[in-house]
Formats: C-alpha cells, sequence, structure tokens
C-alpha cells in the first residue's frame, strides 16, 4: 500500500504540472476512456485536460499480470488544437511519468492508424476488414507472424500473397526518424495514399517535437503495433517495460477523434494514455526486493520514546510536534530497546527519548 501510494502521489503530480482536472465518474466501467467521451457529450463541453485515477473492470479470465478488477491512470486532451499539439504533450506526459516512477528501461512504441489503414489499402484488403485484420497483427507482440498469418489466411479471407505483403511490412522498426525517412523515400507506395500521407506528415510534426524536448531517447516506429480498440483515429502508443520483471505492456494510448460524436452527434478530438498501475506495482515491488529496500508503511518522522508509563508527558511532548505538522508517534515502555526497536522496525529516522537510562542519568 505504500508503494501504491508513492505511485499515485508521483502520477498524480505529473498530471496536475500540465494543467488536469481531477475526475471521478462511479460505475463498473471497462475503462476511462469512453466514460471520459460521454461525459464531454452529455455535458457539451468541446475542451478539457483531465486526469482520473480510478478501478475499471474486466469480465473474462484474465492472464498473468492481469486483472478484473484494477487500477488505470489516465490523461486525456479534448479539444480542437494545432495537429498535434496536444498529442506532443500527451507523450511528454508519458514520458515523465515513467522516468519520475523510477521503474527502469523503458520503450514506447509508436504506429499511426492511417499509416496502417493506408497499408491495407495498398495492398488490397477491403475497407470493411481494415479493423479485424488490425485486431490481428495487434496479436505479433504475443504470436509468431506465423500464427496470425494462418488467422489472418482462415479467419479473415485474405490471400497468400496479401498477407506476406503486410507480413514484410510490419517487421519494420527502427528509430522514429529512420522508419519515416524509408517511408517517405522517393517510389514509396505510402505516397500514393492519402492517408498514409497525412499520418506522415503528423509523425513527421511529432517527432520533431518530441525531439526538442529530449524525449526520443526511448521511442521506436513500429509498424506491428495496432491497438485493438476501434475507436482510435490517428497515433497510437505502447509503452513496454524492458526489465526482468516480466509484465508486457505497462500504458498505450493514441488519438481517438470521433469517440464523442458517437455519443452527441458533436465531433470533439481528443488525445489519451493509460497507466496500468498494476503492472507498474508490481515492478516496483519486485526492485524494492531486489535492493533488500525496506518499504515504510508509515511516514512518521519523530518517534517520542517515553521510558515509563508517563502518558502525560508523552502528550505533552508529541503535541508541539503535531502542531508544527510533523508526523510523529508516542510510545511508552520501560525498556529503551523496545524503543530502539520499535524505530528501527518501522524505519522512523529520529528518537526523543525521555526518562531515567540508570540512576542519576
Amino acid at each position: 500500500m505504500a508503494i501504491r501510494e508513492q505511485a499515485f502521489s508521483t502520477i498524480a503530480s505529473v498530471f496536475k504540472m500540465h494543467g488536469a482536472e481531477g475526475g471521478e465518474l462511479c460505475s463498473l466501467r471497462y475503462d476511462l476512456t469512453v466514460p471520459f467521451a460521454r461525459h464531454l457529450a452529455m455535458n457539451n463541453l468541446s475542451a478539457m485536460t483531465r486526469y482520473q485515477i480510478s478501478k475499471v473492470y474486466r469480465r473474462n479470465n484474465p492472464s498473468k499480470g492481469r486483472y478484473c478488477e484494477f487500477y488505470q491512470c489516465d490523461f486525456d486532451i479534448a479539444g480542437q488544437y494545432e495537429p498535434m499539439l496536444a498529442d506532443f504533450e500527451v507523450i511528454v506526459v508519458l514520458n515523465q511519468l515513467l522516468d519520475k516512477l523510477d521503474i527502469g528501461t523503458y520503450e514506447i512504441k509508436f504506429n499511426h492508424r492511417k499509416l496502417l489503414d493506408g497499408m491495407l489499402d495498398i495492398y488490397g484488403v477491403p475497407a470493411e476488414k481494415f479493423r479485424t485484420v488490425c485486431s490481428s497483427i495487434d496479436k505479433l507482440d504475443k504470436q509468431t507472424f506465423e500464427q496470425v498469418k494462418k488467422e489472418m489466411l482462415e479467419e479473415k479471407g485474405l490471400s497468400v500473397e496479401t498477407t506476406d505483403r503486410i507480413g514484410a511490412i510490419v517487421k519494420k522498426r527502427g528509430s522514429p526518424f529512420e522508419i519515416l525517412t524509408e517511408l517517405k523515400a522517393e517510389g514509396s507506395k505510402y505516397l500514393e495514399n492519402c492517408g498514409s500521407v497525412a499520418a506522415l506528415r503528423e509523425l513527421d510534426i511529432l517527432f520533431q517535437a518530441l525531439k526538442e524536448a529530449n524525449c526520443l531517447d526511448n521511442l521506436f516506429f513500429d509498424l506491428s503495433l495496432a491497438r485493438g480498440l476501434d475507436y482510435y483515429t490517428g497515433v497510437i502508443y505502447e509503452a513496454v517495460f524492458k526489465g526482468t520483471t516480466q509484465v508486457g505492456s505497462i500504458a498505450a494510448g493514441g488519438r481517438y477523434d470521433n469517440l464523442v460524436g458517437m455519443f452527441s452527434g458533436k465531433q470533439v478530438p481528443a488525445v489519451g494514455v493509460s497507466l496500468g498501475i498494476e503492472r507498474v506495482f508490481a515492478i516496483m515491488e519486485q526492485q524494492a526486493k531486489g535492493r533488500n529496500q525496506v518499504v515504510r508503511a508509515t511516514d512518521t518522522q519523530v518517534l517520542v520514546s517515553i521510558l515509563g508509563k508517563d502518558v502525560i508527558s508523552a502528550s505533552k511532548l508529541v503535541t508541539p510536534l503535531w502542531n508544527a505538522n510533523i508526523s510523529a508517534k508516542m510510545k511508552v515502555s520501560n525498556r529503551v530497546m523496545d524503543h530502539i526497536t520499535f524505530a528501527k522496525q518501522k524505519g522512523i529516522p529520529w528518537m526523543v527519548l525521555v526518562g531515567p537510562l540508570k540512576k542519576g542519568v
């Protein structure tokens, strides 16, 4: 619980630094994004920067590192802004979160929904199959391409030639500008598709802005990233922990420009990120064990130790500390070592020891 409180405090401080308002809606919700979109629609809001740290629920048999009930920490920016301005800030927030939580090495994978759709269009996939084929591509982080290829052939009805062409492109991964330069090279088929051209232009702006913010070191352009949710319309991203604790994805998000309009008919573009805090807890707990670090369950700064049973003296000494907003605890006991042992076990850094240590002292 102490690790959770520390993590929540860090997360909330980063969200607030970027001008986000806190939000809490009560229901057994699947995620925090759809309720947020509905909130904007129901209250006729056209712009809002909000954060929310709340429980969400899944009705399934969760795999390792997943739960039926768990916390998500979301940060979203809704409203009309210059292209990629809000997307840029959300990615910076994600970088700052993972850096300040100090969980170790991580990477953020990027792609763009319009680029994926453009690829499928170029390779002859019917438009009505774009989403279902994307859901197959999204499994490439857990399955081999041969397994995914079989699904696309047998269940999605694609040809061998089409699946092989998709396989060749989704294997591309590298630094943002490396892959971007390759996709924009002269003769690239992606320059012949209007959706792909728009995606490449947006990603170019985004990567240039992130370069200015020194946020490119952990970023990778990964054409296999698809994100299974249908509501994404633009840039998509996923953060993965690279340390020894195997937890997989720890955060994900993207742009969803049409979701609010599904509830109200009024388009309110939005972009956001969701941090899967339960997996971050698992990493932090494992790191604390690895360092033999004692995680303090309390914030007590001073132990007021009275040798004897004098409760009145204890109350007289501890009250000024509390009044000065200093976290303090009282203990009365005749045995000196009882006090010292208690302070060491709790990790309390200061003691006020009052009473007769020995005759005359």
